[in-house]
């Protein structure tokens, strides 16, 4: 049994079922939403990522087939990737939804999903796009300090350091990641922006493409998330 990230509490499993794409760039707090997401509404957090480690790691029939494509030094290919999908939704923990982050991660990506989701008759419920301001992604991945001995992070802004480059725990020195420089920051926004751009209008044509403002607290937006998804509960 091929299993994904699983977060639950099965709290809402009476209710109807929630099958949601997360979107949003880097330093949009994806990770942190999705877990709260997951927990409230008891549904599995699916990475593809873990979903084709544990088919290699298992030898299962796709994870034999994506093996050879990953030893070639080749991206494994859509439909193999699809096919994983398919048999982690087949999961008990799936049939009360899913919310899927980083995957799809393009147009036949999508397209593939929409089909094998149609198939099911359990089509999906909403894409959310966690929607900040460039400049703050900017703000918030630049301004992040790394402990080079304990590995604590710190923020320059939000959470900053009692000594200015030490940090609280160890008295390490703070450094800035290389990808936390504002170059890179600016370059993997780029990145996403030509790479997503198309995704969104893919789910904004369907009518699924949801807003939820992103540069509150955590708290703040969860609860604008929470407003959306709730909102579909009573309609379904």
């Amino acid at each position: 049994m091929v299993r994904g990230t699983c977060s639950r509490t099965g709290t809402r499993e009476e209710g109807p079922q929630v099958r949601i794409i997360l979107l949003g760039p880097p330093g949009a707090g994806k990770g942190t939403q999705a877990a709260r997401i997951t927990d409230a509404y008891g549904i599995p957090h699916i990475s593809t990522g873990d979903i084709l480690r544990a088919n290699v790691r298992e030898g299962t029939d796709l994870g034999t087939q994506a093996k050879r494509y990953m030893d070639a030094g080749e991206l494994v290919p859509d439909e193999v990737i699809i096919g994983m999908v398919g048999d982690r939704l087949n999961e008990p923990d799936a049939r009360t939804g899913f919310l899927f982050d980083g995957f799809p991660r393009t147009v036949p990506q999508a397209d593939a999903l929409e089909q094998l989701l149609v198939d099911r008759e359990t089509p999906l419920t909403v894409a959310l796009r966690l929607a900040v301001a460039k400049a703050e992604v900017v703000e918030r991945l630049t301004g992040r300090r790394t402990c080079e001995q304990c590995g604590r992070i710190f923020h320059l802004t939000y959470d900053p350091p009692s000594v200015d480059g030490r940090c609280d725990d160890c008295d390490g020195e703070l450094a800035q990641r290389d990808d936390d420089r504002e170059d890179v920051v600016l370059n993997r926004l780029e990145v996403y922006a030509a790479q997503t751009e198309p995704l969104e209008h893919f789910y904004w044509e369907r009518g699924l493409l949801r807003d939820v403002e992103a540069t509150g607290s955590p708290d703040e937006v969860f609860a604008s998330a929470q407003g959306i998804l709730d909102g579909f509960h009573r309609s379904a």
